[in-house]
């Protein structure tokens, strides 16, 4: 298949960014810090423009890896019995059918069989939610690739280094989930973190910024409190995705940590690899 996008006339991306998007409440909540961090994206965070936008985002489980594949993306509310006022936000980026249709084309020449195409799927909140902070204007086009809770996450690295590529193209690839995402644990502690939490979070923080990607990747193994961390690693697996997609050799670096409810995680990461 002829390349899709052409590298010459996009800038080189060398990061790519893992993000916790938390609650759903982080659209509208002034009191959480990461809503502060992301606004602060294009300023302080990431000086860049994307040509196009990959999400990987913990919000879409699939059997096999699903692109969609739309011309302007709908908002879609996959959140229940928040305020009224977060049903009405809108964000109608464009759709990216040519990176779409890019994605798929290097995953299958990096040996995966099946990459489905969904042409009516938009935004699920755990992609429109940060990008909404991140770039207001909506006018960068986004392609969304699901993950599969039922593999690995080595399974999902190798996922990421098969998109490698794209950051030649001009493409910023986001995983979007939680560093800690156990929804029965959430509780009003004023301000206190649950040990099991802090001590899952600690050491995920310095497995990535020593560079023990293998460890991450096996988590499940490795990690203190992995399962009460992650009873579903769905919001996890897009963390494998941005850390396959920067490379072997790239540095970790924590770009913001906050906490909310006891036991939720907004530690985000940046992935940047050497020239």
């Amino acid at each position: 298949m002829k390349r899709l996008i052409s590298s010459n006339m996009a800038c080189t991306m060398k990061d790519t960014f893992y993000l916790s998007h938390g609650s759903p409440t982080l659209s509208i909540d002034e009191s959480l810090p990461a809503r502060h961090f992301l606004r602060s994206w294009k300023d302080k965070v990431f000086g860049q423009t994307p040509k196009s936008i990959l999400v990987i985002s913990g919000h879409w489980d699939t059997t096999f890896p699903a692109v969609n594949i739309v011309q302007r993306n709908d908002t879609i509310y996959d959140f229940y019995g928040f305020p009224d006022r977060m049903y009405k936000l809108k964000y109608p980026a464009p759709g990216a059918p040519e990176l779409a249709l890019r994605v798929k084309e290097l995953l299958m020449a990096s040996g995966f069989k099946r990459v489905d195409e969904d042409r009516e799927r938009g935004l699920d909140h755990g992609a429109w939610v940060p990008l909404m902070l991140m770039y207001p204007e909506a006018d960068i086009p986004v392609c969304q690739l699901s993950v599969q809770s039922k593999r690995d996450g080595t399974y999902h690295y190798n996922l990421g280094k098969a998109l490698a590529p794209l950051k030649d193209e001009g493409v910023l690839i986001i995983g979007s989930g939680a560093t800690t995402h156990n929804l029965r644990a959430l509780r009003n502690l004023g301000g206190a973190v649950v040990p099991w939490a802090s001590e899952f979070d600690s050491w995920l923080k310095d497995a990535l910024l020593q560079g023990r990607f293998e460890d991450v990747n096996h988590f499940q193994e490795k990690a203190p409190h992995a399962k009460m961390a992650h009873p579903w690693p769905d919001h996890f697996y897009p963390l494998h995705v941005a850390m396959g997609a920067a490379a072997e050799n790239a540095k970790a670096k924590l770009i913001h940590h906050s906490w909310d409810l006891g036991a939720l995680s907004y530690a985000s990461y940046q992935f940047t690899t050497d020239s």
